[in-house]
């Protein structure tokens, strides 16, 4: 059992019916509930939660104008743990993150004014949006917007969750809930509990997220497609003396080309970075950029909607269909969910050889590729071998750090029976150092006895790369470092290890 309908056995189409994500109990999904959804949606509900967060960001605006924000207050209005029952996200361990913490308060309360200062008096965008903080040089990234969403529109999630509990599953299987901070009283001046009837499972509630929600990597607004796009909105300003101003700024800032090489002239021009950095001052110059920016976003809406479902079937595809027919091939076969319990280190590489097998010979390489591209992802790759573990009895925890930066895995049967497992793909830039230095480290710091190293390589020129380093390394003959070939044209069994 891996996804929601498996542990509460309630049928796949009555999910989809309800316009549920299937997410998976097991390990957090790489999705996140992207604000500009809420606005570019039609669907009343979604256009007040968007009214209901700029609500609070003129709440919060209010509060920073006037100043002297308490660390009380400030930890009241601002930090939010993470709304880790939804299963969502890129969690370090199982489906618990970080959360809203101290840097992300104090940037938000400190510059509030600033950032939002044309809020309710838009004269450019059509409205105000949450996003627009992530677009200044102020430590708040993509994650901290999609957690404060999710907390913001909290008492919605929950309550489609409890709708769904009532109308589909057993009493047995849910539970009445108590949760923090779920609405807030601007009388009071106060987020509020309130009772839920939740589905339950291994002493925890689940939230349940509509798809139409739900996006991948970054939201719609974001500061990688600002800077690509700078030039392109500059454009767009209507006001001539203005663009004029902010050209020459821009290019004010950009590092001077100069003529280098031996013999024959070559002219270096500016990086990606140096143009990034000149793009980052001259947003902050002119911040009414950030407006127009935001303005040719408003107007795509429809393409913001298209492209967060292609991106959400996408995963669904990765991670629920291809794993399912992993896990199905794995149990038809090989022994992988009956291996014997002898210690952590054995039954991981018995496993991690047995998927080698299938991958390799069984066409089982086929799930490391979605419309005919490799997964190029490490955090990826990982979360696909996370859920094929889902039936042993050994504890397998992700990315897992004890004080000397996270490791992949770590399998364990009490502390004195664990084994630490990398997994790597060989186009990794830091493969090398890695295979010198970090699972060593590792298993100091987590008193393992074992580590088994997982490189996962595409074509032969990966291999040739993998097999260069491990020479070097004079690690080629090491029985605990395993590679997998998920390529399309496979080599010989004798040239693969």
């Amino acid at each position: 059992m891996i996804y929601f309908t498996d542990f509460f056995n309630v049928s796949e189409q009555t999910l989809d019916s309800y316009g549920a994500l299937n997410i998976s109990l097991i390990n957090d999904l790489p999705l996140f509930i992207d604000p500009f959804l809420l606005f570019s949606s039609k669907d009343e509900k979604y256009i007040e939660l968007h009214e209901d967060i700029l609500k609070y960001l003129t709440f919060l605006k209010t509060k920073s104008e006037r100043g002297n924000i308490t660390p009380a207050q400030r930890k009241s209005w601002y930090k939010f743990s993470e709304v880790k029952q939804n299963w969502l996200g890129y969690s370090v361990t199982g489906n618990g993150g970080s959360g809203l913490g101290e840097k992300f308060a104090l940037a938000m309360s400190e510059n509030m004014h600033n950032v939002y200062s044309d809020l309710n008096n838009e004269t450019v965008t059509n409205s105000t949006h949450i996003e627009k903080v992530c677009l200044f040089e102020l430590g708040v990234g993509s994650d901290n917007i999609s957690d404060f969403t999710c907390n913001l529109i909290k008492s919605f999630l929950l309550e489609y969750s409890q709708n769904f509990a009532n109308r589909f599953l057993d009493k047995s299987q849910t539970k009445v809930i108590n949760v923090n901070k779920v609405y807030f009283d601007y009388e009071l001046e106060k987020w509020m509990s309130k009772r839920f009837n939740l589905p339950f499972h291994n002493d925890d509630f689940v939230i349940l997220s509509p798809i139409d929600l739900l996006s991948k990597d970054d939201n719609w607004i974001n500061i990688h497609d600002l800077r690509g796009k700078f030039v392109h909105i500059c454009n767009t300003i209507p006001n001539d003396q203005l663009r004029s101003e902010i050209d020459s700024y821009f290019k004010s800032k950009l590092p001077a080309p100069i003529i280098t090489g031996k013999g024959k002239n070559q002219l270096k021009t500016p990086n990606q970075k140096e143009i990034f950095e000149a793009v980052d001052k001259t947003i902050s110059e002119f911040p009414d950029i950030l407006n127009y920016y935001i303005k040719i976003k408003e107007q795509n809406k429809e393409g913001a909607k298209e492209i967060s479902k292609e991106k959400v079937l996408d995963v669904i595809q990765v991670f629920k269909e291809n794993v399912t027919q992993l896990i199905s091939q794995l149990i038809q076969q090989t022994d992988f969910y009956k291996i014997e319990p002898e210690s952590s280190y054995t039954e991981s590489l018995k496993r991690v050889m047995f998927m080698k097998d299938v991958i390799e010979n069984k066409d089982g390489y086929r799930l490391f590729y979605h419309k005919g591209i490799p997964l190029k992802r490490e955090s990826d790759i990982q979360v696909i071998y996370r859920l094929t573990w889902f039936s042993s009895p050994y504890d397998v925890n992700r990315e897992v750090n004890n004080g000397r930066g996270p490791v992949d895995f770590a399998v364990s049967k009490g502390s004195k029976n664990k084994t630490l497992i990398e997994f790597k793909l060989a186009t990794n830039s830091k493969l090398k150092m890695n295979l010198r230095n970090q699972v060593e480290i590792y298993e100091k710091a987590n008193n393992s006895i074992k580590s088994i190293k997982v490189i996962l390589y595409f074509d032969n020129p990966e291999l040739i790369r993998v097999n260069k380093i491990l020479d070097e390394l004079n690690l080629a003959k090491e029985d605990n470092i395993i590679l997998i070939d998920a390529g399309t044209n496979k080599l010989s069994a004798s040239n693969v290890k």
